[in-house]
């Protein structure tokens, strides 16, 4: 009893409270604005130390924020309206302050006054809301040297606003992670290219580019999850004969380009230097097989058989070259895959290339109802484009016979491979 009433005593006093050193003190937030907030917010999530980032509204006064009220055109131009903005939740002793603020100045053109590239308004105006004094005293130092590193570039004076918090409104939910509910569109970027540190970039040789046909591929030098798709469900498997590069924007010295290249990725087909056709988001692979079908085959019977399950006529010349090649394997004209290997080849007087079956997991099938015929279509796995059919049991010792149109294919010998 006498203990129980010592700790009531003790608690009910103004005993001043232990501080737990760093308790709790190291999770910091920031809010930032630099133009939609739809692919910061995604940029952000990805920074090692960063534990949250929402997207929402922020600076507006006289109504209550929603994205159907901010993009109103009478607000377009209106101080009062609120911005756009990602609410970044960071533990400081795995990222600072200054780190992730540097990320922030570099990722954007602050020169730009209510507007990011084709985003105008005050809505997409840059802005700084702190938490804290020493994030506020750090966005102001840090405001001031990338100022003297945009001047010397030729740029003008930074727009960014640096104020404390005042309310920060989270955006709807179909605007939480709209890069992942959305994955077929691009990474606006708009940052200039100037950094903090000064970087000893490489420069590029674009020499090669100025003969022959090459695919160029504009990336992100920060996270861009849409140049990630693009890589990982498209352009690894790529193995045509036309060279593939990858260039940041500003590295397109010396080339000819027409389509705008703020948006990564963006897909540029490129003849001797100049720009044929130019695309700006992520194209899923039949997309950049169609686009580079046309860009290779350009208008004729190898397009069409490809994309418009045409058929060549039967002992074409190209028959004719292919059905006596040597060792070897028919490759996909336009991804380099492999198809059909000159070992199942065999000669079905039909006068299309015949063999008894595909190179393994190299083909799909699909039901074919035209022509009032029921059959087979074979497509590459690869690019999709149209091969031919399969016909049961009509090649050698009862094996099926694979006819396909020998206009799509390439041969390579086996050594070569």
């Amino acid at each position: 009893m006498v203990l129980g009433s010592a700790i009531t005593a003790i608690a009910g006093t103004d005993m001043p409270k232990p501080k737990v050193e760093g308790a709790s003190n190291h999770i910091k937030t920031l809010v930032l604005g630099s133009g939609c907030f739809w692919g910061p917010e995604k940029r952000y999530e990805k920074m090692a130390g960063v534990i949250d980032a929402e997207s929402g509204y922020a600076d507006g006064r006289g109504f209550k924020p929603s994205y159907k009220e901010i993009i109103k055109p009478s607000r377009r131009f209106d101080e009062n309206n609120y911005a756009e903005v990602v609410k970044v939740t960071y533990n400081a002793n795995l990222i600072s302050t200054e780190t992730l603020l540097k990320y922030y100045f570099e990722s954007h053109d602050p020169t730009q006054k209510n507007r990011q590239g084709n985003d105008i308004g005050t809505q997409y105006r840059s802005i700084i809301l702190y938490s804290d004094k020493q994030q506020g005293e750090v966005a102001q130092a840090l405001k001031a040297q990338f100022q003297q590193r945009l001047s010397d570039a030729g740029y003008g004076a930074i727009q960014t606003d640096i104020k404390p918090l005042r309310q920060f409104y989270p955006a709807e939910e179909h605007h939480q992670n709209y890069l992942a509910k959305n994955p077929n569109g691009y990474c606006p970027d708009h940052s200039t290219g100037v950094t903090f540190e000064k970087i000893d970039k490489k420069k590029v040789d674009n020499t090669l580019l100025a003969k022959g046909k090459h695919i160029v591929i504009v990336d992100s030098r920060s996270y861009c999850p849409y140049c990630e798709k693009l890589k990982k469900e498209v352009l690894n498997d790529y193995q045509g004969d036309i060279p593939l590069h990858f260039r940041y924007a500003d590295q397109l010295q010396g080339l000819m380009i027409k389509t705008a290249t703020w948006a990564t990725p963006t897909i540029l087909f490129v003849e001797d230097g100049e720009e044929s056709l130019g695309f700006q988001g992520y194209m899923a692979r039949e997309e950049f097989y169609k686009a580079l079908g046309a860009f290779k085959l350009g208008d004729s019977e190898a397009f069409d058989i490809a994309f418009q399950k045409g058929t060549e006529r039967p002992f074409c010349k190209q028959y004719d070259i292919f059905k006596n090649t040597p060792d070897g394997i028919f490759i996909d004209k336009l991804s380099g895959k492999a198809l059909f290997d000159t070992r199942d080849r065999f000669n079905s007087g039909t006068g299309w290339l015949s063999f008894t079956h595909p190179v393994k997991d190299s083909v799909t099938y699909h039901k074919d109802l035209s022509h009032g015929m029921i059959r087979t279509e074979i497509r590459s796995k690869s690019s999709g484009i149209h091969l031919g059919h399969v016909f049961k049991n009509e090649g050698p010792e009862g094996q099926d016979r694979y006819c396909i149109n020998a206009q799509v294919l390439e041969f390579k010998p086996r050594g070569e491979l």
